[in-house]
């Protein structure tokens, strides 16, 4: 047997290496070169196109940042401490919008603001006025604040029986209407009512307002007038409601007093009222600050209707809606006088006797002889 025969199973694989020279040994190994990148991927283009893909993940990182940093200072709370009034004048623009809202502690991030609204398409959408803005009201807030048009709106109420000369004097004190007024309007031609309007506008417009709600309740009340009223024109009607509407307030006996004055243009009896004899000594200023003298009574004005037959030459004052439709509509009375009852009402009768003992009656409760309680038949108003 040959002792140097491999054992068996060992395969020729795992002979051992032939040793090296010392020469070969001190030489370095070989070691085989990478291979080359294909020339598709070195193509221009697709390094272009690496680039301008990775620039367009960055630019999309930075605008969602940028968003939601926004949103965040959008939506956030304000520096307004409290609420606040800031009124933007006709013919800003957008940055001078900002730098006011600034100016006057409502934002403190003015660029915000500009984004914002260039963000939202409502450049074109600001609106001048005035505006209250709420405790720490977001740049949100005022945005659809401003864009929405929700300014501030003012009132002004014109009691009724003003004249016309107290209607203006009025409007002249109210500081958030603008311009003059030429002239006082015509008496009884403006409507008593609460009217509201935005800072700046003139009182002439208000005025045309009152003037244009004045004919058209005229209008509607004059259509539905009883036919045997004994005025002839809707002028006429107006007049005749003025003297109603000085000589009470109280709405429940608008119709009786209506329907004495009535009585008494049918019976061709002077209507004898009192405001008439004022209008005609102030000239429509006012009142006269003091009870009237009897020979005021009996001095002749054209407005006095103590001394005049019929109604007056014009309104004494401008009539509310009340009391046009209740001298259209007065009551079926045959009353013909009244007279105060002492309890802030009046007193009516039918004949001149029953009238004596009411302005009797109406003495005792002057001179504390005679409680002031309501007598029957009595309802409320101010009347001699």
């Amino acid at each position: 047997m040959n002792s140097n025969r491999p054992p068996e199973g060992a395969s020729s694989a795992a002979k051992p290496p032939l040793p090296r020279s010392p020469r070969a040994a001190l030489e370095p190994e070989r070691v085989p070169s990478p291979s080359r990148r294909s020339q598709r991927a070195r193509h221009p283009v697709v390094v272009v196109g690496n680039a301008i893909f990775t620039l367009l993940i960055v630019l999309s990182i930075a605008a969602a940042a940028i968003l939601f940093i926004g949103k965040q200072r959008f939506e956030a709370p304000g520096p307004l401490a409290e609420d606040k009034m800031v009124n933007i004048p006709r013919g800003l623009g957008i940055r001078d919008i900002a730098d006011l809202l600034q100016r006057e502690g409502v934002i403190d991030q003015p660029y915000v603001f500009m984004g914002s609204v260039i963000a939202l398409k409502a450049r074109g959408e600001l609106k001048y006025g005035e505006y209250q803005f709420t405790k720490q009201s977001s740049v949100a807030d005022v945005v659809d604040k401003i864009t929405e048009g929700k300014i501030i709106q003012h009132a002004v109420t014109v009691p009724e029986g003003l004249t016309s000369e107290q209607i203006v004097a009025r409007l002249l004190e109210n500081d958030a209407l603008g311009g003059q007024i030429k002239e006082i309007p015509r008496e009884g031609t403006l409507l008593p009512e609460t009217y509201k309007f935005t800072r700046g506008m003139t009182r002439e417009q208000i005025i045309q307002r009152m003037q244009q709600a004045h004919r058209r309740v005229l209008q509607e009340v004059w259509e539905r007038r009883l036919p045997d009223l004994p005025v002839k024109s809707p002028e006429q009607l107006v007049t005749l409601a003025s003297i109603v509407e000085k000589e009470t307030g109280r709405p429940d006996e608008r119709t009786r007093v209506a329907a004495v004055f009535v009585n008494r243009l049918k019976n061709r009896m002077r209507l004898q009222s009192d405001p008439t004899i004022i209008y005609g000594l102030t000239g429509g200023k006012g009142s006269l600050g003091r009870p009237i003298l009897k020979s005021e009574i009996e001095q002749s004005t054209p407005y006095n209707t103590y001394v005049v037959d019929g109604l007056p030459p014009g309104p004494i004052a401008n009539p509310g809606r009340a009391s046009l439709e209740a001298t259209a509509n007065p009551a079926r009375t045959k009353e013909l006088y009244f007279v105060a009852d002492g309890a802030g009402g009046h007193v009516f009768s039918e004949n001149y006797a029953e009238h004596q003992k009411n302005v009797a009656r109406l003495r005792g409760i002057e001179h504390g002889t005679i409680n002031a309680t309501p007598a029957t038949g009595s309802s409320g108003g101010a009347k001699q």
